[in-house]
């Protein structure tokens, strides 16, 4: 058996990469890191809220990339939490290679219902690794008979799928300054069968852990947030070499007050979900709020102190570059540009 490579060695494989080398992959599934939230039956490591956050703060402080690609995997993988039994049994049950979903929230296909199931079509924007998932989730619009279904808001009906990578296109657009091994890029479904089985609403959890009680609204905003916390406190320690004492210990304290934040959320939500309390709408709105507003002080302090960090800051073979890079790539996530 091989040994494991050190941070370090992970680090410097990841950095300017413009995808994950095999190394890195069989890393992340020798930590069983794209099961973060997967039951333990399921072959998960289950993770409270907390242990979660912290994981991903950590991964992200290694580097953007990995933790971007692993929080928005291991997210996706949480749709365990909504299937029903015979899917969760199919996909996480019957395959010797590592389950990782990935995909898009965003109805840009269609999804026409048919006996047992649904014919899909559509472009998707965008699916964070795309090079290294099993299967791909997508949101459709249901249609019947070509006409778009509505609800009883007179809204369009949608759902979700999970859909094997057999049965998509990547369509390789990811040309941003940052995030590049995150390899985020769009798919196409073509007139594809899907059965009913595999597809999911987000608010109908079918599994009982307490994690699954969460709004996925506020399990991405707390997931995301802690990546901004992790990549800038990785800023920070490459920074505070070049900054005055004032300056550093100012970016050190806008930082440490986010995480503080996002952590005392944690650990508010753990208490009210383990006595089968529901988180208000207003908790949840307060927590999204939060959070837009803690990204954007981030952002203000590292570009108030990219000027004094010298041509290193600048040049793309040093990390201070990439982490900006990638910093200011992540920023542009569509729930936080409010």
């Amino acid at each position: 058996m091989q040994p494991k490579p050190s941070l370090k060695t992970i680090q410097k494989q990841c950095f300017n990469a413009g995808v994950f080398p095999s190394e890195v992959l069989d890393w992340i599934a020798s930590e069983n890191l794209w099961n973060l939230w997967v039951p333990k039956n399921y072959g998960g490591l289950e993770f409270s809220l907390t242990e979660g956050l912290r994981k991903l703060q950590f991964l992200a402080k290694i580097d953007g990339s990995l933790g971007w690609t692993i929080t928005l995997c291991s997210g996706a993988n949480y749709f365990i939490g909504n299937l029903d039994r015979e899917a969760r049994e199919a996909i996480f049950r019957s395959s010797q290679q590592p389950i990782v979903l990935g995909g898009s929230g965003g109805a840009f296909g269609t999804a026409e219902k048919e006996k047992d199931g649904y014919r899909i079509s559509g472009k998707w924007r965008y699916a964070t690794g795309a090079n290294y998932l099993s299967h791909f989730t997508l949101t459709a619009k249901i249609t019947e008979n070509g006409k778009v279904l509505k609800n009883k808001n007179d809204k369009p009906q949608l759902r979700s799928f999970v859909v094997p990578k057999e049965k998509v296109y990547i369509i390789e657009d990811w040309n941003t300054m940052g995030l590049k091994a995150s390899v985020t890029y769009s798919f196409e479904v073509d007139n594809e069968f899907i059965d009913g089985k595999f597809s999911f609403v987000y608010d109908e959890v079918q599994l009982s852990q307490p994690i699954f009680k969460i709004p996925f609204s506020v399990f991405a905003d707390l997931t995301l947030w802690i990546n901004y916390v992790g990549m800038a406190e990785h800023f920070w320690e490459e920074a505070s070499k070049s900054l005055s004492e004032v300056q550093s210990e100012s970016l050190n304290t806008i930082i440490s007050s986010a995480a503080k934040s996002i952590f005392e959320f944690s650990a508010e939500i753990e208490e009210v979900t383990s006595k089968g309390v529901d988180i208000s709408q207003k908790n949840q709105q307060k927590i999204h709020n939060t959070t837009v507003e803690s990204v954007r002080a981030i952002s203000r302090a590292i570009i108030e102190a990219h000027p004094f960090l010298g041509i290193k800051a600048s040049s793309e073979n040093k990390p201070l570059n990439q982490i900006f890079r990638d910093y200011f790539t992540a920023t542009q996530h569509r729930i936080f540009v409010d």
